[in-house]
């Protein structure tokens, strides 16, 4: 071998923050192998991965394992304790070699970059920014779908208030299970890409904790690699960041508005009972002057009694 030949040399280690399950399905996936086989791999030995390669498909062999968690190196081509090809030698006429042979697997081309982006699947991933746009472009369809159902509901209420009747509730019941469901979609997605399981939706369902989870599915970072769910969602496209910011101004807006509702309602409330307070003044007041003039009417008539002159026995 010359000394311009390079071995990517493995022997269990691991990146920071990539869990063993994490790693022997982005290399089962990586090699085209069952896990089981990948399990050989993590027994701690020194295992040579790729031999006799130039620097630069050194280089992209070991960027393709990085991405799948696992902590290799480059090393001048040397003899090694245990070499992986030593462990699958089989014979050159045989039908099938191993399936995950590594100097017969194309490392640097089988595992993605990055996944594919489907709204409408529990699989895969998706970042901050991507779910705060899917939300808001949620958020308006849902706005446009329930003016579409109030204009048909008002059609037909013209012409068969029953038929309206029937039809209107049935329309905004699949307008909120469809909602409903898409929520599901895009966080179950947001979740994976925490490294989380899509279950912890449920959580949702849980007093005070519901707030939350919804504050950290905002604010904590995904995966930066890949994990059990898959390659990290692609990067943020420029209509992703716009939608995602036109939303942080959206919640601020919404919260000054419903503070601004609560307010004109508190000081319509405290108004309507400052005019009941003011006219159960009035009444009792006006009731106050009219005892008063009673009272004074007989008092002026007892005078007139007492000032009306009395026969004597005499006269």
């Amino acid at each position: 071998m010359s000394d311009n030949r390079f071995k990517i040399v493995f022997d269990g280690a691991l990146l920071p923050g990539v869990e063993s399950t994490t790693a022997k399905l982005n290399l089962a996936e990586l090699f085209k192998s069952e896990v089981e086989a990948i399990e050989k791999l993590f027994t701690g030995r020194t295992v040579a991965l790729k031999r006799d390669l130039s620097r630069p498909d050194a280089e992209t062999y070991l960027n393709a394992l990085k991405n799948a968690g696992v902590d290799a190196r480059i090393e001048a081509e040397q003899p090694v304790a245990f070499s992986l090809a030593e462990t699958h030698e089989t014979d050159s006429t045989a039908p099938s070699a191993s399936p995950y042979a590594p100097p017969r697997a194309a490392v640097g081309d089988d595992l993605p970059e990055y996944a594919t982006l489907n709204v409408f699947t529990l699989n895969g991933r998706i970042g901050r920014l991507r779910y705060l746009a899917w939300m808001l472009v949620m958020s308006v369809a849902m706005l446009f779908a329930a003016g579409i159902i109030i204009t048909v509901g008002a059609a037909i209420s013209v012409a068969s208030p029953l038929v309206a009747m029937i039809v209107g509730p049935l329309l905004w019941l699949a307008l909120i299970v469809a909602m409903f469901w898409i929520s599901i979609l895009i966080s179950v997605q947001r979740l994976h890409d925490l490294g989380w399981s899509g279950w912890l939706y449920a959580l949702n369902l849980v007093p005070v904790v519901n707030t939350v989870f919804a504050i950290l599915l905002l604010v904590l970072p995904g995966n930066a690699g890949a994990n059990q769910y898959g390659a990290p969602p692609p990067r943020n496209s420029t209509a992703v960041k716009v939608l995602a910011t036109l939303w942080l101004a959206f919640i601020p807006v919404m919260l000054a508005i419903m503070v601004t509702l609560s307010m004109y309602g508190y000081l319509d409330q405290l108004g309507a009972n400052i005019d009941s307070s003011y006219e159960s003044s009035s009444i009792t007041s006006d009731a106050d002057s009219e005892q008063s003039v009673i009272v004074e009417e007989d008092d002026a008539q007892s005078a007139d009694e007492a000032a009306e002159p009395v026969d004597s026995p005499e006269q």
